[in-house]
């Protein structure tokens, strides 16, 4: 086959050559180089946009990096392409030239630099908590950590009168719900609401019960409601009821052997890892795990001890980040910590981590699982290292509380930690305090309400606040800059009018026995039907309101509507005094005697003559009497 006729089948069946070799390139490299001309790029350019204004924006450099990627991206691909078709159309000039697109020059075949950042390209992180190293390299590291602190804005939830005690956010944010000592527990969705702020459902899950605590599943499909009563539930996004715990044995001694608590809950809380596992707490001296698929019988069960040996009441429990450990606050001051599946012995135990005798409200973990938080009844805040568990990392005391739930969290980016403190009635507001972890120095306080700041949470997506309060106040702290939709999506809604029309609609009344010529046409559409009542000029006419004055067209005035009202306003309301019926009788008499209209004339001829009884004083009056009348002096 000659060169001709080889070309020419080439042609047709579109192959740009025969026995070409496909050029290697490393894609890694490629996207490599392209990310560091892209940094170099939003460098330099926000360089300049400094040296035009002083006051410099994080966001911008986040903002351009991206854009450059994406614009270089494309254009790098669009090189690739164009590359690709001018080699195809030139395959035929030499046999040497291998097929694909060709490589940068100043990106070299090995891969990319062993020295190189190991940055990845993807969706920015929340201003505020960037890892990156440009940022680090932009922004000093003694940066001031109180402007990281989402309070520039705030929006108050009405739950009821009553202390907010129990506060859940869904890991999405998307969802907030609250429960209070006024037994309920309220929906609030972000992206529903309006400026009005109006929970969307509200139920009581546990009757008469008032709510500990509330937490959503690691996916955010079901809800853990934790109450006064013995069996905790588990309910779905809309509150329908999944399952309830069972209840135990109150008669049988050994709580191991009971299927479930027999006592008041004090907390529940779901498992970073295990959809389906949650565990609580009980005033019997347990802490137990379930499995949402089986509600007959609990998973696992933990008894915390005294030195003693004695059975304590845990007042608080948590899981560690990773899921592997299971930490109790119990009421005799200590912390015991046991692993998830030994449960005999603890893992960690601390004597007198708080005074004895004060329920530890809260326990909780860091985001980097070295430390964990306690909450004391003995109005203190520590910190715990997990390597060195006998002695407090650091602490705070003079922090009142006065709930039995009173919590601490971290903040997203572990470096700070805040709690509530409580007040009594008229004697100040409760404040939510921001301490640094390392130092535990006190560096910011917001003064929330006049009354007791109870819950405490920091959502690390929404990088938002939400407090629960002793007056039935659900407030969420935000920054319209550093904060991620949640209270952003419903202040700027305004409040939904209702629609006036929905009165004219008549009810549509089903006649299947009917002739077809009274038989009434089925009701497609509730918006048509609307818009044809209106244009009906007898549905849609309007009352015309009430006469103001002595009354026109035949129409009596405002007061004098009905005939009770003008019966009323003409002859009841006399101005003559009525106090002695006698003489307002005989007020008429001399006129009914000389000129008798209606009863006289009748029986006048038979009737005597009318004679009226004298008055007589009161001494003739005694006089009169007989003997056995008088009184006795």
């Amino acid at each position: 086959m000659g060169e001709n006729e080889e070309s020419n089948v080439a042609a047709t069946m579109g192959f740009s050559g025969f026995g070409k070799k496909a050029r290697t390139f490393d894609l890694e490299a490629i996207f490599e180089q392209t990310r560091r001309s892209a940094v170099e790029r939003s460098r330099k350019t926000l360089k300049a946009r400094e040296r035009e204004q002083p006051e410099g924006n994080e966001e911008s450099l986040e903002y351009l990096q991206h854009e450059d990627l994406r614009s270089a991206a494309s254009s790098s691909s669009m090189k690739t392409s164009s590359s690709s078709s001018e080699s195809s159309e030139s395959g035929n000039s030499s046999d040497e030239e291998p097929i694909g697109p060709p490589l940068s020059s100043e990106v070299s075949v090995q891969g990319p630099d062993e020295d190189s950042d190991n940055e990845l390209i993807g969706p920015p992180l929340p201003p505020g908590y960037k890892d990156s190293s440009s940022d680090e390299e932009d922004e000093p590291e003694d940066e001031n950590p109180v402007k990281r602190i989402p309070d520039s804005h705030e929006i108050t939830l009405q739950h009821g009168t009553k202390t907010v005690s129990a506060l859940g956010l869904d890991p999405s944010g998307a969802r907030l719900v609250t429960g209070g000592y006024d037994y309920d527990v309220k929906f609030w969705d972000f992206a529903g609401m309006d400026a009005s702020l109006q929970a969307f459902r509200s139920l009581q899950p546990c009757e008469c019960h008032q709510i500990k605590s509330l937490q959503y599943s690691s996916t955010g499909d079901v809800i853990l409601v934790v109450a006064g009563n013995s069996q905790a539930k588990v309910l779905d996004r809309d509150g329908f009821q999944v399952m309830e715990c069972v209840k135990g044995d109150q008669y049988i001694v050994d709580m191991a052997n009971t299927k479930g608590h027999v006592a008041m809950l004090n907390e529940g809380c779901w498992h970073p890892k295990i959809k389906e596992e949650f565990m609580t707490c009980s005033n019997d001296g347990t802490v137990r795990t379930w499995d949402v698929n089986n509600e007959k019988k609990h998973k696992n069960i933990f008894k915390p001890r005294s030195m003693q040996g004695k059975r304590v009441i845990p007042t608080c429990c948590a899981y560690s980040r990773d899921g592997k450990l299971i930490a109790a606050g119990c009421q005799d001051g200590t912390i015991q910590i046991w692993d998830r599946n030994l449960n005999v012995h603890t893992k960690f135990h601390c004597r007198q981590a708080h005074a004895p005798g004060s329920d530890t409200s809260c326990l909780t973990f860091s985001y980097d699982g070295t430390a964990i938080a306690t909450r004391g009844g003995d109005d203190s805040l520590k910190t715990w290292d997990m390597r060195n568990f006998k002695k407090a990392l650091n602490t705070v005391t003079g922090l009142p509380s006065f709930f039995p739930m009173t919590d601490c969290c971290f903040s997203p980016d572990d470096k700070l930690l805040i709690t509530g403190t409580s007040v009594k009635k008229g004697d100040g507001s409760g404040k939510l305090l921001f301490f640094e972890r390392e130092t535990f120095q006190k560096i910011y306080e917001i003064e929330v309400t006049d009354s007791s700041v109870v819950r405490c949470l920091w959502h690390p997506k929404l990088n938002q606040i939400m407090i629960g309060t002793g007056n039935g106040l659900a407030k969420v702290y935000y920054d319209p800059n550093r904060s991620q939709r949640g209270a952003k999506l419903c202040v700027v809604k305004t409040k939904r009018k209702a629609k006036q029309a929905e009165a004219l609609t008549q009810n549509y009344i089903i006649t299947p026995h009917a002739l077809p010529m009274f038989r009434e046409p089925r009701q497609r559409s509730t918006r048509k039907q609307l818009e044809k009542d209106r244009l009906d000029p007898v549905k849609s006419h309007k009352p015309e309101p009430p006469v103001a004055g002595p009354g026109r067209g035949g129409r009596v005035g405002t007061h004098g509507g009905t005939l009770s009202s003008f019966i009323v306003k003409n002859i009841a309301l006399d101005k003559t005094d009525d106090s002695n019926p006698r003489e307002a009788i005989l007020r008429h008499a001399k006129d009914a005697e000389a000129n008798p209209y209606w009863v006289a004339p009748a029986y006048f001829s038979t009737q005597p003559h009318t004679v009226f009884a004298e008055e007589e004083s009161d001494e003739d009056e005694q006089d009169n009497e007989p003997d056995w009348k008088k009184r006795k002096i």
